[in-house]
């Protein structure tokens, strides 16, 4: 199967997504350009596969460098943006999904399931640390 040229996915990630970054939510004018930022670092093995590939500003895709996807989501939410968290999801299942069907990816697969682990933990966390309605006596 062969894959869509660069232009394409990117097209077809903006359509998917939205013109908007996945990291701080800027939306995109003549100003604010995107790029294209592949959820899965290519340096970790992640292929250029529109399954991989979201839009982000040259600012976010710049600062993230080749930091894993979770890493870099905890920096963005202490600078106090509102990552896409669902969307990363949403193209970590697709990206899954891809791998399996069309196979290969050897060096992607860990990254990934890691990554994905990591997501999905940290959805169930606030639910475990919000705080019980006990009543503590002081006296």
């Amino acid at each position: 199967m062969a894959q869509a040229g660069r232009a394409a996915r990117r097209a077809a990630a903006r359509a998917r997504d939205g013109g908007t970054c996945v990291w701080c939510g800027a939306a995109f004018d003549d100003r604010t350009r995107p790029t294209r930022e592949h959820v899965i670092p290519r340096v970790k093995g992640g292929p250029s596969w529109l399954e991989n590939e979201v839009e982000a500003c040259r600012r976010c895709n710049g600062e993230r460098g080749h930091r894993s996807l979770v890493e870099w989501l905890e920096e963005c939410e202490r600078r106090g943006w509102s990552p896409d968290v669902a969307r990363l999801e949403r193209v970590l299942v697709a990206l899954r999904a891809a791998i399996a069907a069309r196979g290969g990816q050897r060096r992607a697969r860990p990254q990934l399931d890691a990554q994905l682990r990591r997501l999905r933990k940290r959805a169930v966390r606030p639910l475990q640390d919000a705080p019980t309605d006990r009543r503590v006596d002081t006296e």
